[in-house]
């Protein structure tokens, strides 16, 4: 039976600043236009967390009985590894999908808008089928499609629409800015499986464009948010702090575009998780000073 440690790194930490930093940036741009109310930032933080967290399980659980997880190169798989029941997996899943639909709820009764809980629902179950049910969109080369639209849009626009009543032009910039670098993480795990992907008959976008093109896509991901961030300037100067992220930028986009593969890409994989939230801080505060 796996341990506490091994249930943690199951629920793989390292990809939680991709749902930490839309809930910065969507707060950022409740705080420019003079809406900002923590507890409720607070909770959409709670919801987006359990959400990521209950990803991580659902594709342990999914990616293990499907066998696409075997002799995979990356973060420790439970289900694949056989230190957890496959049920167990499952379980935890539904679990942490359980506590963002509560905390979720209360966030929509505190703002009032209660169409949401169609919002979150159909994010609980975009979570679930990315890897799950018959036909995983995930493995149609659509998971950068979910990934853009629910931990880009979906999270920083709700963030400010639960906080300001309205989304704000910022907001959705930040949104699609927080969206692409959300796709650069997946893009560059899945061009680390490419090889092991393609085996199991799992068509990644990285796998449907071919490592050449699909490097390139990466670097593109993370590029385009520093370009964003100094259009919002118009809004905020502040917004201008992104900058200093350029060298990080460069930092991983080398080691992507010379060819670095597998275990030698783990690294990058962790860098445009802190890369991300970064980026999300700065941007987030650079609005609010605005």
């Amino acid at each position: 039976m796996a341990t506490a440690s091994q249930w943690v790194a199951g629920a793989r930490p390292r990809t939680l600043p991709a749902a930490t930093a839309p809930v910065i940036v969507g707060s950022g741009a409740a705080a420019l236009a003079d809406g900002f109310h923590l507890w409720r930032a607070l909770l959409a933080l709670g919801v987006a967390l359990a959400l990521q967290v209950g990803v991580n399980y659902a594709n342990d659980y999914s990616d293990g009985v499907r066998g696409t997880d075997t002799d995979r190169v990356g973060p420790l798989r439970l289900t694949a590894s056989l230190l957890a029941p496959a049920r167990a997996v499952r379980g935890a899943a539904f679990a942490a999908f359980g506590v963002a639909a509560v905390l979720g709820l209360v966030l929509v009764a505190l703002s009032g808008a209660w169409w949401l809980v169609a919002v979150g629902a159909v994010s609980i179950l975009a979570a679930w089928y990315y890897t799950g049910g018959r036909r995983p969109y995930g493995y149609a080369g659509l998971g950068e499609v979910g990934v853009f639209v629910f931990f880009g849009l979906v999270a920083v626009l709700g963030t400010t629409y639960t906080q300001l009543g309205r989304v704000t032009w910022p907001a959705v910039l930040g949104s699609v800015a927080i969206g692409l670098i959300a796709c650069a993480i997946l893009m560059v795990n899945n061009i680390r499986d490419i090889p092991t992907d393609t085996v199991a008959g799992k068509r990644t976008l990285a796998v449907r464009l071919g490592a050449r093109r699909a490097r390139r896509a990466y670097v593109a991901m993370i590029w385009l948010p520093i370009l964003i961030a100094v259009v919002l300037a118009f809004w905020s100067a502040w917004t201008l702090m992104v900058l200093v992220l350029l060298l990080p930028a460069v930092l991983l986009s080398i080691p992507v575009l010379v060819g670095a593969y597998g275990r030698a890409l783990v690294p990058v994989l962790g860098g445009t998780g802190f890369y991300e939230l970064a980026y999300g801080v700065l941007l987030g505060l650079g609005l609010a000073f605005g």
